[in-house]
């Protein structure tokens, strides 16, 4: 996958340890720190967003990646690039959005605004490491538990919605256009977990997240497809099983947690070995992060 070998190539110049997580943990000033961007006809398309949800959306993926870490979020800048033809509206409507899922005591304190051929935004979230004991992908341990928070799924589902032109079931396009965000899974992880763990959000497909923490943490993770949560409904949809595994854009969580946790739905634990055993239509499947990496979306394929 081009995106990730890009990334490796820059953690390999830049030659230290922050880069590779959901966010940089800077311990020495007690904070977290990620920076994600969206880009027109990449990340989104006009025909399918009000600029309401766009800056809903801009600012969601930006605190889910601090939730990922299990911070407190504080603080977003926002870079905003636009095409001559936009209007004050357009401003004016986006950053309601933004504003209006910076819920409790996170705000927006500043940015950059400029003009672009198409829209492109950039997110940098600031969190609060207070009290907190932060996440690492690389921290999954033999005998941890794996637990979801969030409905797997729905956002692709209302993907496939909108490119065939349709309007129901509204549930889904709106997990799509505005997800929902796991504060208080990352709360209860942040604040109850005393031992090492990790936790992604599913950005990119639950099947994604949990690759990830197998690779990074060199274990392998047992997984039962049937406990993993969604929306009922999306049985509606073909190929739905891979929808839930792939789809993406969901920002709901999973994490590896010692057993003696009650958090969230357990779909599985961790072992030793490599990848994923994926319990799936009562047979087991392996699949390797390689496997993974040729079904989730990918920029540079596109």
């Amino acid at each position: 996958m081009k995106e990730k070998d890009f990334i490796q190539t820059i953690k390999n110049i830049i030659g230290n340890e922050f880069i590779g997580d959901d966010c940089a943990y800077l311990k020495d000033l007690g904070i977290v720190v990620s920076q994600d961007s969206l880009v027109e006809d990449v990340h989104f398309k006009r025909d399918f967003i009000s600029p309401y949800s766009l800056g809903y959306k801009s600012a969601a993926v930006n605190i889910s990646d601090i939730y990922a870490s299990a911070a407190v979020p504080l603080y977003l800048t926002i870079a905003l690039s636009l095409p001559k033809n936009a209007d004050n509206e357009f401003v004016k409507e986006f950053y309601k959005g933004a504003k209006s899922v910076c819920t409790d005591d996170i705000k927006i304190v500043g940015g950059d605004i400029t003009t672009a051929d198409k829209i492109y935004i950039s997110v940098c979230a600031i969190g609060s490491a207070k009290g907190r004991n932060i996440s690492s992908r690389k921290n999954a341990k033999t005998g941890y538990k794996i637990v979801a928070a969030g409905l797997n799924g729905s956002s692709g589902a209302g993907l496939q919605l909108l490119l065939n032109n349709k309007k129901s079931p509204e549930k889904f396009i709106k997990a799509h256009l505005e997800p929902v965000l796991q504060k208080d899974f990352s709360q209860a992880i942040g604040t109850s977990v005393k031992e090492d763990y990790a936790m992604m959000d599913t950005s990119d497909g639950i099947a994604d997240a949990l690759s990830q923490i197998a690779y990074s943490s060199g274990k392998a993770l047992e997984i039962d497809f049937d406990k993993i949560p969604t929306d009922e409904d999306i049985k509606q949809f073909p190929n739905w099983q891979k929808t839930v595994l792939y789809g993406g854009e969901d920002y709901g969580l999973v994490a590896a947690i010692p057993m003696q946790y009650d958090i969230g739905t357990q779909i599985g634990t961790v072992k030793d070995g490599s990848g994923i055993d994926l319990k799936i239509n009562n047979k087991i499947v392996h699949l390797t992060d390689k496997d993974i990496e040729q079904n989730i979306y990918d920029h540079f394929k596109q």
